[in-house]
């Protein structure tokens, strides 16, 4: 048995870590009573932290919402991740929360050991974030918190949704994780009105509310919540259909492209391309990207954006660099 002060540590993180522990459970984690137990339970409450008792077969604890805020307890591994994740914060779409995550990331470094500065700063100097322009949908930060704390606990969640063609509906939803892709969130969970995996736009989502209602986990229809927000995403038809053939094989072409679109061999390095985009950016990008020659089969726009682009890059890549240097301009020498 650990001693008083490490096993009342143990018995806090336990706590920040589930919403509810039953108290046989809890109790053999920490290899003590159910009697030490409640000893150690109240220790936390004379320390200001709000841990609340349910009685009966099934009693148990967990630590409730307070007054104020006490400390946390944290391991390493959470440490750099709570770091990171606060700067990843300060950049992010996340509304109204950058110059709190700063505040907050400057106090967490601040009373780190050395060792894990050190793995800090060094994430913080290899790491470009990928934001890419501005003006993306941000998401309200209590809407991303109350769903975040309804996928953590197994808590049904209610909400009002936007339909990409503008018609709103309620749901009940089983939450299963959040992902961020780019500059968007996005919920996956069950929808119990239509029986089936849907993955949702945190922008679109309006007044999330946890019903109280606990559930069993599904097994999700894909490799991780990621891949099935990839796979939901490819299914939506886009305004531009594309479809190019490429001289170069198949699989290095799936490499580059991912699950944004599908390739199929037609000849012995050569491949069709075909993706559903809403900006035509985005294939040109990836095409370049390649390396390799390509012929457009449709739409004709993506031909006129690539010549508009090739234009733009020609006269870049000529411009004349032998005048005067910037500022020197009508200079003249006796």
């Amino acid at each position: 048995m650990a001693n008083t002060s490490s096993r009342t540590l143990q018995l806090l993180s336990l706590l920040q870590t589930h919403r509810y522990w039953p108290g046989g459970e809890l109790a053999d984690r920490l290899g003590v009573s159910v009697r030490t137990l409640r000893r150690d339970v109240d220790r936390l409450r004379e320390l200001g932290y709000p841990v609340r008792a349910h009685r009966g077969v099934d009693g148990g604890y967990q630590l409730a919402p307070g007054a104020a805020l006490p400390p946390l307890v944290v391991d390493d591994e959470e440490a750099v991740a709570l770091a990171v994740g606060l700067q990843t914060a300060a950049q992010g779409a996340v509304a109204g929360i950058a110059e709190a995550s700063i505040r907050a990331f400057a106090k967490v470094v601040q009373v780190m050991p050395t060792r894990l500065r050190h793995r800090v700063d060094a994430l913080r100097t290899v790491t470009v974030p990928a934001v890419w322009g501005g003006g993306g949908p941000t998401v309200e930060a209590t809407t991303l918190t109350a769903v975040a704390q309804a996928c953590r606990d197994s808590e049904r969640l209610r909400f009002g949704y936007t339909a990409r063609a503008g018609e709103r509906t309620d749901r009940q939803v089983e939450p299963h994780r959040l992902v961020a892709l780019g500059r968007r969130w996005y919920l996956v969970g069950f929808d119990l009105d239509r029986q089936g995996w849907r993955s949702f736009r945190l922008d679109r989502l309006a007044d999330p509310r946890g019903t109280g209602a606990r559930f069993r986990p599904r097994e999700l229809p894909a490799e991780d919540a990621a891949a099935f927000v990839r796979a939901s995403i490819g299914k939506i038809p886009g305004p531009y259909q594309v479809e190019v053939l490429v001289h170069a094989p198949a699989d290095r072409v799936r490499a580059e492209v991912d699950r944004w679109g599908t390739v199929e061999e037609v000849a012995p390095g050569r491949s069709r391309l075909r993706m559903s985009v809403e900006s035509l950016g985005w294939p040109i990008m990836t095409l370049g990207a390649l390396g390799a020659e390509f012929e457009v089969v449709s739409p004709p726009e993506l031909t006129a954006q690539i010549g508009e682009w090739a234009d733009r890059f020609h006269r870049a890549a000529t411009e004349d660099r032998s005048g005067p240097e910037p500022g020197q301009e009508g200079t003249t020498t006796g």
